[in-house]
């Protein structure tokens, strides 16, 4: 399998050597105003092409950017000229966790020749490489074939098993301490904040350094370990929506503690299932303003 990490450096020297397909896979999280279709028409990498995690989503869940049928993601790849055997490198506008929610995608349908360019779009410029403005031409179309690894994944049901089952696994959750703890609202009208029973908050950003880069894997290893996941129990990933969770995934198999897998529907749909435990390292008490009647 490809390493996951690939430097811009590294990947300039990369695509003379062999044909990578760059895929801007930029998406849009809660509060963020940006177009990244009218970025990626701005500036992009020399033949890149987009990569709509919305588009690459199930268009019947009312839930966000839930992962696709396998037909639909075959018919998208194709579209998109990939094939089985295509070496892709995702890459991002400065919003890291998209680029890991579609790493992790399409290792969930079986693809091994994928890496993410770390630093995205703004390491690329600060490394001196050249990009492109406008369309890019349509791609040829493909047959694509996917191989579905459920071992990266995790439902629902899954979940609430484990919280009858403590200590199974390592459930890291990737949103912010207030989030977590329930001092802080969710970005997501309608939803209690707090946590998942059992589960511990290492917040994406902690995985990266103020350039967003990822830490090296030793340091990122100590983030984990502090974490309680020191590799002697699975890891499942969990956030808002499944998006800066596939970062803890990411930075899992940079520190040789993968695969880790990652709960789809995340705080999304467990905040919103009636039977579905949330615990709070807070009391609704000492949060002003919040309506503990209105815990959900």
């Amino acid at each position: 399998m490809t390493h996951p990490l690939i430097s811009a450096r590294d990947l300039v020297a990369a695509r003379q050597e062999r044909n990578i397909v760059l895929l801007d896979a930029t998406a849009r999280l809660p509060g963020d105003q940006t177009d990244p279709e009218k970025a990626f028409v701005l500036a992009h990498l020399p033949g890149a092409r987009r990569f709509d995690i919305e588009k690459f989503s199930d268009p019947e869940n009312s839930l966000p950017h839930m992962i696709p049928s396998a037909a639909r993601f075959a018919r998208l790849a194709g579209e998109l000229g990939l094939t089985h055997d295509t070496e892709i490198v995702f890459y991002d506008q400065g919003n890291i966790a998209s680029s890991c929610r579609a790493w992790w995608l399409v290792r969930l349908f079986g693809h091994e020749q994928v890496s993410v360019l770390d630093g995205g779009l703004p390491a690329w410029q600060a490394a001196g490489a050249g990009i492109e403005t406008g369309l890019p031409r349509p791609p040829v179309c493909e047959r694509y074939e996917t191989r579905l690894n459920v071992r990266l994944l995790r439902g629902l049901g899954d979940i609430l098993a484990l919280c009858s089952t403590p200590g199974k696994v390592a459930i890291l959750d990737a949103r912010s301490h207030g989030r977590f703890e329930g001092s802080a609202p969710e970005p997501r009208p309608g939803l209690s904040s707090g946590h998942i029973p059992g589960s511990a908050n290492l917040p994406f950003s902690e995985l990266l350094t103020p350039e967003r880069l990822f830490l090296p894997p030793y340091a990122l290893r100590t983030r984990f370990v502090e974490a309680g996941a020191d590799g002697t129990r699975p890891i499942v990933a969990t956030c808002g929506s499944g998006m800066t969770a596939a970062v803890i995934v990411f930075a899992a198999e940079i520190a040789g503690l993968g695969p880790a897998s990652l709960y789809d529907g995340s705080w999304a749909e467990w905040a919103a299932t009636p039977e579905a435990p949330i615990e709070k390292t807070v009391s609704p008490e000492s949060i002003p303003g919040l309506d503990s009647e209105k815990s959900r």
